[in-house]
Formats: C-alpha cells, structure tokens, sequence
C-alpha cells in the first residue's frame, strides 16, 4: 500500500509496528554477524537449462554433477554423474548441451576477465559413450572462452588469446581459423568497453546449418593505456595496463565477419558507416542464410538493423530507430534476467522480431517484418514495459507493473497487436518477479521477492501460473530474519517545490516512536542504469542501521529507470548530475518535514554513480546534509568511459558545459560537513585517479575530510580478507560518529 507524504506520519498514530518487548528479546545484529559469518546465507538457484522445448530441464547438483528434472512429472534423473579428473571432482561452474542432447560442455576452473569468470578450461562430456574429453590440450590451462558445439555436433569452436579455433570432436585436430587476434585486434570476443557497457562477452555464433562462423573483430589499436598501481604485491610497484577508452576519445573499431567452413577463409560484411565512429552491438543468425545486425552511431540516438545473406552477399536496411535523447538496447531494469546478448525475439517463425521502442511517450513492444519494415504496436496503453519475459507461437511475455513503479509483474498480450493485456503473476505475490520462461512457453521458473518476503524460487505452469514445486525456500534464512528485531518499511511519494514527485521506500528503527527524533540516512543512486526504492527484500545492513536507530530512506529521481514514463527516463540527457541531485535535495528538504526526522542529524551515502550523488549532494545542499559516505564515485564526468559517458551526456567538444556543470568535483569548494571518501586503488571501472583529482581540488580549498583507499580492490571493493566486514565498519563508524543516534 502506498501513502502520500501528507499522511504517512497520520498512519503511524494508528498503527502499532512493533511491539516494545518483543524488540529487546529479539536478536540484534552485528557487521560480523552480517559479514564475517555464514548465519545469514541465503540459497540461490543453480544454473538450469531447458531441454526438449521446456519439457525438461537440468541442472547442477552438489557441484560436480547434472541432474535432468521432468518439468511436469518432476521426476529425476541423473544427466552427468559426478566428474573426476585426476583423481578429483571438478567443479562444474556452467554448462551448455548440444543440439541433439547427445554431449554436453562443462566450464570449469575459471578465471576473470573484466567483471565475470570468462576464461577456463572446457570437458566435453559424451552422453551416449560415457567418455569425457578435455579441449584444447595444447594451450595452457584456463585460457579457453566461449566453447560451443556446431549444429552436427562433430566440432566445437572457441577463442583462445583473441583468435578463434576449430577442434574436431572425434579427432582432435585443432585448426586455427583467424590469425592476427592480439590485445589490440580482438577476435570473438570484446574490449573493456562493449564488456561493460554494452553487455557483450561471447563474440561468436555458429550459423544454424554450421557452415559459417559470424564474429566480431574488435580494433582497440587506437584505444589510450591507463595503468593502475599494484604497490603490494612486490617489493617494487607494478604497472597494470588497461585499454580503456575515456569520454571524448575515439572508439575502437568493430566489424563483423564470416568463416567459411569449408574455404576457412573470411569474408568481411560490408556495413555502411565505418567501423571506427560506429558501434554493432548485436548479432544473431535468423536461419541458416540469414543474419541480423545491429548497429549504432557513436552518440547512440540511432538504431539502424541490417539482414546479410551469406548466399548472395545481400545487405539490407530492415529498420531505423531514433531519438533525441538516446537509443536504449539493453533496458536497465531489475527484472532482467542475467546479461543480455542484445538479441531481438523473433516471431512469426522467424519472419519478424520484437523490439522495445521510446519512440513515443512509453516504452512499447512493436513487431517489426523483416522482409518490409512494417511495424505493429503490441502493447497500446500508457504503460512502461520493463523487459521481455519470452514469446509463444501467439503471444509475446514480458515484465510491466501500469499501477505501481516500485513493482514488477509478468503480463501476456497477443502477437497480433489487437489484444487484451492479461496479468499473469498472481495477486498474492506483490512485489518483484523475474522469470526464466522455457521455449515452449508452458513453464517457467520464477523469482519473487519483496520488503517483506525474501526471495523464493519456484518452477511454475503458464499461463495458469500454478506451482509445480519450489525450487529454492530460503526457509533457513527465513527463520534467522524472524528471530531479528525488524524494522517496519513503507512506501511513499514525496513531491518537491518544483513539482516533481518521487517514489520513496523509508525503513523505520524498531520500536518506532512518532514523538521521537531520529537521525536519517539517504541511500542513493540517482542516474540510469539503477532504482533503488523498489519492492525488493532489504539487506542486512540496512536492517542493522534500524536497530541502531537510524531511518533510511531511497528515493529515486528523474532519470532513474522506473516505469514512469519516457520523460522522466530521458530528462537525464546531458544533466547528469544537474537534475538528478536536484530532485533529490529538494525532495529530501520535503521528507524532513515530517516531525519524526531530525534535520540536524542527516546523513547521505552511496556507491559508484550513488557515490557521484552523494558529492553533488553534499557540495550543492551543505544546509541538508551534514555528513557523506562516498564509495566508487565519479568525482568528474570528462574521466570515464566513453560509450556510457556519451550516451547520456554527449560529446564534450560539443557540450562540455554540461560535463563541467554535472560533475562534483566542481563543487567542492562548497564543502561544508562530514566527508568520507571510499575508492579502490585496483579499480577498472572508475578509475582512483577520480578520488584523487577530488583530494587534490579540496586539498586546494582547505576543505578537510576522511579518505580510505583499498588496494588493488575493485569496483565492488571485496577482494582479499576481511574486506566487506572492513569497509562496513568503517562505513557504519564513521555514520555513528558524524550522525549519531543519540
């Protein structure tokens, strides 16, 4: 249930939250509790895969073996028994089945690359023979990426040191197939930059009748060296090189090619543009002679996709999107299920796809016709789509929520435009759902959580969305949360002097006492790729703040990806840092009215673009905010990564004002309270050099504060021992001292 601002503090003098005994008997937490044990783990799912259309599906058991599950009868069986290699279990991290379901790919011992464990070694499991085969004996372990079988299931393709290769499953002769792959010339992989902004990882696709290799060939060679410092792990400092291309700089080149299986010779698809000012985000075979490709302009505000056939060598415009703002290809939305690879949806047998559109005032499905361009509207209505969920021969799933931003459901309307929105997730599980739907779309498996539920996955029927079993509980930390004091935790909407109203979530200290004063925190986010007042469970930390007699509060501007409208999402353009920390200091002056919070005691704290509010906040609104936690930011737009800084900011020899005016580091002068600044020194995302550009700019104006570098950690500051219970401390010290509760 939501309340307007007027009369949240009302609803408190006729609602009893908790009863005062029952908070001093129950448990109350501690950072090592929540970071330096494992009382409060929660369950997750293992990865699945769908097999037979959705009529079956297998997954990992105990870590080392497959397990096939009947997804009506739930009968079980085993797939793969456990696997021992010399003598040892190997930990099966993924896996991926051939065509056929006669062999299966198991990934193990992985290492990172960029953000995710990318690089491994790969077994070829034999279903029929019982046999295990390891790839690519010949190259030095954990260097494999991306193994996939061809459709007939005799070869397996992967890139090793940024070249392709082809190793025959029955013979195991190995053939190199591109040869120039070098940290500068990427083949079936990607740079930093399309890893991170764009999604990208795997760059390579089998054609469909296995007689062609489509993959990306990324040209880095212009693209500027930054060096991070390891000063720990020997005597003398060491230099980490990092191509990474800063705002403003010249993209790396892309370009998309064909091998030919049987001439293993490349042919390159001639797509109008260039390869250096352009960016081709998305690639995916329709059929067996027809390829679809995305492309972008370098300010991204136009979309255009192309078919090739390889048979004649015919390139074809299909479709053409554009805005004024930006062009979305990945929708930053909770309900997302893991990375996207940017591929549409087809439908009508592969005669059309499905594309999310901002082209008017919401963001819409439309199905657009290969052959001819034409475009039908799928779902009318004033109403966000928040992303696919997947499609039926006649009807096209995806996430929405019409009547409530802070939630998401899942919805059914038909293919052919014309029919009526139908409410799939059942009433009784308000919230956030996610949902992984099988191809033959008669079951999926779904995620549910909200405030007052943790997450609970279950494999359920469709459309009737009846439970078929539940596949993870959690009913252990079920019982841990229960045996805590917890906190009350309410949604509501604030409306600022300029009339803009923002969702809020505000979690309440136990034993609330209206005629008290409480201390506030803000936790925030505030730009476009995070929403951080949603119906999600709430973690420990916040949990532990209550107890300590703190009210926390998310409040998500405009900007933010919620489900309200275009204009709300794309207002961001070229005002990051303007509008965003407008909403939210003036929102925040609205929410301290209420009697209950103390002014005088406010605090603000957030992590990466958080961590850019929480400047911009505490240097434009020193009145508001006495005290900032500041982890990962951006202290100045003209330092990061070009692909997401131009997306949403433009080019700075266009605009540069606009990078000027939004960045916080030319607001630092203006400090007036508390300031803690967090940073990795290992950080390949926002680089230290950030918070060390921030030192030196208040150094210059004699404004004191509190800096704590962690080294080599990265963005996510969690490598090495004993770092999150560090960090938390620290976080939590310094917030008790600067904002205390009494």
């Amino acid at each position: 249930m939501r309340f307007p601002i007027q009369l949240l503090f009302l609803s408190f003098l006729c609602t009893i939250i908790y009863n005062s005994a029952s908070a001093q008997t129950s448990d109350l937490l501690s950072l090592e509790r929540i970071y330096a044990s494992n009382e409060f783990r929660q369950e997750s799912l293992q990865p699945i895969q769908w097999i037979e259309g959705g009529a079956a599906y297998v997954t990992v058991e105990n870590g080392n073996a497959l397990t096939r599950w009947d997804s009506k009868t739930l009968e079980k069986s085993v797939y793969v028994p456990g696997i021992i290699v010399n003598g040892e279990h190997i930990n099966i991290e993924s896996f991926s089945l051939s065509e056929d379901g006669s062999k299966v790919l198991i990934f193990t011992n992985s290492s990172r690359v960029w953000r995710s464990n990318t690089k491994g070694d790969y077994y070829v499991y034999d279903l029929n023979e019982k046999l295990l085969k390891k790839l690519g004996t010949q190259f030095e372990p954990s260097s494999l990426m991306f193994a996939k079988f061809s459709a007939d299931n005799s070869q397996v393709a992967y890139v090793q040191k940024f070249n392709l290769y082809l190793e025959d499953f029955e013979t195991g002769k190995v053939t190199q197939l591109t040869t120039d792959g070098t940290d500068k010339i990427i083949n079936g992989t990607f740079d930093w930059a399309y890893e991170e902004e764009f999604g990208k990882r795997d760059g390579f696709a089998w054609s469909p009748d296995a007689k062609y290799i489509s993959f990306w060939q990324i040209d880095a060679s212009n693209i500027g060296t930054f060096y991070m410092i390891n000063n720990t792990d020997s005597v003398y400092s060491r230099p980490i090189p990092l191509q990474y291309p800063k705002v403003g700089e010249e993209p790396a080149g892309a370009k998309i090619g064909l091998i030919n299986m049987d001439s293993k010779k490349t042919q390159w698809i001639p797509i109008p543009g260039g390869e250096k000012e352009n960016y081709l985000p998305g690639m995916q075979w329709i059929n067996e002679d027809l390829l679809l490709i995305q492309q972008m302009n370098r300010m991204q505000n136009q979309l255009t996709i192309w078919t090739y056939r390889p048979s004649n060598a015919d390139l074809k415009k299909v479709y053409v999107e554009t805005e004024e703002t930006w062009v979305d290809l990945a929708y930053p939305d909770l309900s997302r299920y893991g990375w996207s690879d940017n591929s549409l949806p087809l439908v009508d047998d592969g005669k059309a796809f499905l594309r999310m559109t901002e082209n008017d005032a919401w963001r819409n499905i439309y199905k657009v016709n290969i052959e001819s361009g034409e475009k039908t509207l799928i779902t009318p209505g004033e109403f966000d789509v928040a992303s696919f969920g997947g499609v039926t021969d006649k009807e096209v799933y995806f996430i929405a929520s019409p009547d409530n931003p802070t939630q998401r459901y899942l919805y059914a309307i038909d293919l052919a435009g014309k029919g009526k929105l139908r409410k799939i997730t059942p009433a009784s599980y308000s919230g956030v759902n996610t949902y992984n739907i099988a191809p033959n779309g008669q079951v999926a498996v779904h995620n549910h959580q909200s405030t007052e539920d943790p997450l609970t996955v279950r494999l359920v029927s469709l459309p009737k969305h009846e439970t078929i079993k539940t596949l993870v509980e959690n009913n252990a930390y079920k019982q841990k949360l229960a045996s805590l004091a917890l906190p009350e935790i309410k949604f509501t909407t604030v409306t600022t002097s300029e009339g803009v109203t923002l969702d809020a979530r505000v979690i309440y200290p136990i034993d609330f006492d209206e005629t008290k004063k409480y201390p506030v925190l803000f936790h925030v986010y505030g730009e476009p790729w995070g929403a951080v007042a949603i119906d999600t469970q709430v973690g420990l930390f916040n949990i532990m703040l209550a107890q300590k007699g703190y009210v926390i509060i998310d409040m998500d501007n405009r900007g933010t990806p919620t489900l309200k409208g275009s204009a709300w999402r794309k207002i961001i353009y070229r005002n990051i840092g303007k509008v965003n920390a407008q909403d939210q200091g003036l929102a925040a002056q609205e929410i301290l009215k209420l009697p209950y919070l103390d002014e005088n005691r406010v605090a603000v704290w957030g992590w990466s673009g958080g961590g850019s509010m929480t400047l911009n906040l505490l240097f434009k609104f020193p009145e508001v905010y006495q005290t900032g936690m500041s982890v990962a930011s951006v202290s100045n737009q003209l330092i990061y990564d070009n692909i997401y800084q131009e997306r949403y900011m433009g080019l700075p020899k266009e605009n540069l004002e606009d990078f000027i005016e939004g960045s916080p580091i030319t607001y630092a002068k203006n400090l007036e309270g508390n300031l803690l600044l967090v940073h990795g020194t290992g950080d390949d995302n926002v680089h230290y050099q950030s918070a060390e550009m921030l030192i030196n700019e208040l150094i210059k104006h004699n404004k004191q504060f509190q800096v704590m570098p962690y080294p080599n950690r990265s963005h996510g500051i969690y490598e090495g021992a004993g770092t999150s219970l560090h960090l938390y401390t620290l976080l939590t010290n310094y917030l008790m001292e600067h904002t205390p509760v009494n």
